[in-house]
């Protein structure tokens, strides 16, 4: 986030206006002169265990960039769980998250400056030179403005500026000639079409090959951005314009960040998170300093750093006393409405606002930097890592961690701005955590819950841009790194920008427009260093001072997470039920749910649906547990919802006496042969013995070149579908072991894997409820030999075998059915499994910015005490509704003979083809609705 701080020492003040020159040399830089004042605070670290860390740093990055330029590169980002390289278009889709990639190299471009920070400058010009070989910034990808400004822009031209640095040394890098820059200006004229609005706030999104509302753009038609995504440009685009000379990129920035300073809430001069970039509404009025709006802040500080115009100083100052005044609740920040800011807007934090304390130390406003980030160290030292987000009461929100630098970052400024050796010890556990729980064998996984210790498969190439820099860098010493880095500037990405920026190429002009917006309180505008007797008092235990209250802040009110795990399993005891353990069969499991005070309510459609009452928890400890089993199953929910929807499949009969008439609507798999993709599977069933599939099969010669038929149920889909693609089989189809169900009646499933790599399976698998899979049974007990077609879509019947071979009683002609649904279902795993929940995927679901621990209402909830704490979910998703000609007419079958079986249903052979016809019919307007 922040910029380099240094030795630079200054005096009590600089002369109000001070040359440029004068004022980017000391503004930033002057508060490292305190560094001999904390010195007896705490027990000094010596040279050699500061070393020794640093020496760990660079053994950790070595580990993360090798494993990446090993095993994913040229992909832009790895996974480290699998080992392999993360590709937009060919990993399951994460949505707005997947905006940063772009197939350029990502992660190679975010590290390049990391290279020579951390004195690896051979590796840095071999880097450069696979840059320049091997990316392409001209692909057909939408990419989001702001990620591709901070990490690929930016990645870009610090490279650059350290390629010429590294050159005027004379020993590395000569052979450069600003190649890195040329491909920095080819980016930086595809992003400009991005600003072609009324407003001049950029679109969040833009194709790199196509750019804006064309129509193979795929883009150019949003209306919102965040404040943070239009208000994050002026470093990296100034710095493009000042390099080259080519003023529009500056000017484009500029006009931006002038919109949204116009925009502000003129009474509070806050901003909220989301703006119209059309009409410059505001659409979230919400405001803080975290996720949204954050590094608009930073910026608007940095600029005058960089710049030097006076404006983005006065801007910065008018944003910051408002903060002060209303969102600043130390040790909290919390978010208020920019109409209202003596009014919270919500009542928990997000990990971004981490970057604030660092932010802070540049302004000279340290006592509030300290308070904020000894709060979130005391978090950090229960969960490990800094959750995604966390209430007031600091219990956990979002669990993930996905490894962000923020909190490093403020470490290593208060640092410098204090010479404190308490944040060395602050630093010393990031880096011990990160090893401990983090560090995987191909790199360093996300956290997916801080609670558990459970990983996500990504690693982010902010990590390696951002967070071993800032770790280097506080333990390191100035004769440690091979440039002065006080000469250069931070960007939000860690990006070194040359601070002689400021006066080359200046062609814009600095018009200040801000006094006529507002009138200004000359007490907060100082245009002096901050004075170090001032910022420091002559008190070696100030700091220490400020921190002390807050040291049990945390401990008090914060829910227990992985420390508390690993005690459970040192005392014997077992540790809580983990949502993805859960299974709805198991009495134990039931057993815990109910000592946790949650109910499980079975559905008439063979759904269970979880309701926690926390005041019938056997203790407040196992209420505890039950509010978290409920967010993980929130969470799992969600997750779920974001998951790509798989029209539905058809398993047609095709054998005598049926010849194509019998299509049965199958739930789709989310791995295996895609039957959209590739031809349909035909082929004669077997079942499997055992008939659940969980273990190897033993009748593998029965199913060999067969469909293998399986029962739902004992384990997850994928381990049953790798059992009968050993014993040889071409197919699976998977029948429901809830005794009624019905597609007439339920969603229809979506067979998810296992969370592992489910590429090894090659066969494909269908899903059917207990009603459609009966047909099938009955059909094989009667005529024993039973050929189906798996396909994505049912085929035409064949009139030459329905001639040829005529069917050999009248109960043989008459036992066609035809089952249709218009309804899907999405089901994470197979019920009953150890690690598998199904999770109802809600139409519109409640996101987490949303809702505090919430979940899909049942109706019972609805008339729920008001002195219960309670909480609901389901376990499978909510059920779209049936078309409804053919509900009616199921329920009306249903009720008029509820135990009918197919095989003894009689009907004329004129009436099954016109059902036949007509049911075909709805089959298609199905597909067509894209169910």
């Amino acid at each position: 986030m922040s910029e380099a701080g240094g030795g630079r020492g200054c005096g009590s003040s600089v002369p109000q206006r001070a040359p440029w020159s004068l004022v980017a040399a000391t503004a930033a830089f002057c508060l490292v002169s305190a560094t001999s004042v904390w010195t007896a605070g705490a027990a000094p670290m010596s040279r050699e265990e500061r070393q020794k860390l640093g020496n760990q740093v660079l053994e950790m990055f070595d580990h993360a960039y090798g494993n990446y330029m090993e095993h994913a590169y040229p992909a832009d980002e790895l996974m480290p769980l699998t080992c392999r390289g993360r590709v937009r278009g060919q990993e399951p889709s994460r949505g707005d998250v997947d905006d940063a990639l772009g197939k350029f190299s990502l992660t190679l471009i975010d590290s390049l400056d990391t290279l020579v920070v951390l004195n690896k400058t051979k590796e840095f010009e071999d880097a450069v030179r696979k840059v320049l070989r091997d990316v392409n910034l001209d692909n057909d990808v939408v990419v989001s403005v702001f990620e591709t400004n901070i990490r690929v822009l930016g990645g870009l031209l610090g490279g650059h500026s350290l390629a010429i640095m590294l050159k005027e040394k004379g020993e590395y890098m000569q052979w450069y000639n600003d190649e890195l820059l040329q491909m920095a200006k080819q980016l930086g004229y595809k992003l400009l079409p991005a600003f072609n609005t009324t407003s001049g706030l950029p679109y969040p999104r833009i194709n790199l090959k196509f750019g804006i509302r064309k129509p193979e753009a795929r883009t150019g038609t949003e209306t919102d951005t965040c404040t943070a995504c239009a208000g994050t440009l002026i470093l990296e685009f100034a710095a493009l314009s000042r390099f080259t000379g080519a003023t529009i990129f500056e000017e484009y920035a500029r006009k931006a960040l002038d919109f949204l300073w116009e925009k502000r809430q003129r009474s509070s001069n806050l901003v909220g998170v989301t703006i119209n970039i059309h009409t410059g509404d505001w659409v979230r009025k919400d405001s803080g300093v975290g996720a949204g709006i954050d590094s608009y802040y930073e910026y608007l500080l940095k600029a005058y750093v960089l710049l030097g115009d006076d404006s983005f100083l006065e801007r910065f100052n008018t944003h910051y006393d408002a903060i002060m005044r209303y969102i600043s609740q130390p040790p909290l920040l919390l978010d208020v409405h920019i109409h209202k800011p003596m009014l919270n807007a919500r009542t928990w934090m997000d990990a971004l606002l981490a970057f604030f304390p660092g932010l802070q130390v540049l302004k000279g406003d340290i006592r509030p930097a300290i308070e904020t980030h000894e709060m979130l160290y005391q978090v950090i030292k229960k969960h490990n890592f800094l959750p995604e987000a966390f209430t007031t009461d600091f219990r956990v929100h979002w669990a993930q961690h996905p490894l962000r630098p923020e909190f490093a970052e403020s470490t290593y400024f208060l640092y410098k701005a204090t010479g404190d050796p308490y944040y060395l010890e602050v630093g010393k556990t990031l880096i011990e955590n990160l090893n401990k729980y983090a560090r995987v064998p191909c790199g360093f996984a996300a956290m997916k819950d801080v609670r558990t210790g459970s990983h996500e498969d990504r690693m982010d190439s902010f990590f390696l841009a951002e967070m071993f820099k800032y770790l280097y860098l506080l333990f390191a010493d100035k004769e440690d790194i091979i440039f002065d880095i006080e000469d250069y500037i931070f960007t939000t990405e860690a990006h070194l920008l040359p601070l002689w920026l400021s006066t080359t190429n200046q062609s814009i002009s600095k018009k200040n427009t801000t006094s006529e917006y507002t009138e200004l309180d000359d007490s907060n505008f100082d245009w002096t260093c901050p004075n170090t007797q001032i910022l420091f008092p002559n008190d070696p235990l100030y700091a220490q001072s400020i921190r002390e209250p807050l040291k049990n802040v945390v401990d008090k009110s914060c829910p227990r997470g992985i420390i508390r795990v690993e005690e459970s399993f040192r005392s014997g005891a077992k540790p809580p039920l983990r949502a993805r353990d859960f299974m709805a069969t198991n009495p134990e499991h039931l057993e815990i749910l109910k000592k946790m005070g949650v109910s499980l309510i079975h559905l008439k459609d063979g759904r269970v649906q979880l309701v926690q009452h926390a005041i019938q928890a056997a203790s407040s400890i196992d209420a505890e547990d039950g509010l978290r089993f409920m967010q993980e199953m929130i969470e799992l929910s969600s997750q779920q919802q974001k998951e790509q929807q798989l029209p539905p499949r058809a398993v047609q009969i095709v054998s005598h006496p049926f010849f194509g008439r019998v299509v049965l609507t199958a739930g789709p798999a989310q791995f295996g042969l895609d039957l959209s993709k590739h031809k349909e599977t035909r082929g004669f069933v077997a079942s499997s013995k055992p008939y659940n599939g969980c273990s190897e099969l033993t009748n593998p010669e029965a199913v060999m070149g067969k469909i293998a038929l399986i029962q739902r149920g004992q384990c997850m889909f994928a381990e049953k579908a790798r059992n009968i693609q050993n014993a040889g089989a071409i197919g699976g189809i998977v029948i429901d072991d809830n005794e009624g169900s019905s597609s007439d009646t339920a969603p229809l499933f979506q067979m998810a894997g296992d969370g592992k790599d489910t590429d090894d399976i090659k066969i494909p698998m269908l899903f059917l409820f207990s009603k459609e899979g009966s047909i099938i049974l009955d059909a094989i007990r009667e005529y024993e030999e039973v050929e189906v077609l798996l396909s994505d879509k049912a085929k035409d019947r064949d009139p030459e075998m329905e001639n040829e071979e005529q069917p050999s009683s009248e109960n043989d002609s008459q036992s066609a059915e035809q089952i249709t649904s218009s309804s899907q279902e999405v089901d994470l795993v197979d019920q009953g499994s150890p690690e598998e929940s199904s999770l109802k995927s809600q139409p519109e679901s409640l996101s987490p910015a949303d809702t505090d621990n919430a979940a899909s209402v049942s109706p019972s909830e609805q008339i729920s005490h008001p002195m219960e704490n309670r909480e609901t979910t389901s376990l499978d998703g909510e059920c779209t509704d049936l078309d409804n000609q053919l509900q009616e007419q199921s329920e009306t079958e249903e009720d008029s003979n509820p135990n009918v079986s197919w095989g003894k249903k009689v009907q004329p052979i004129d009436s099954i083809l016109a059902d036949w016809n007509e049911d075909i019919e709805a089959f298609e307007m199905m597909e067509k609705d894209e169910l």
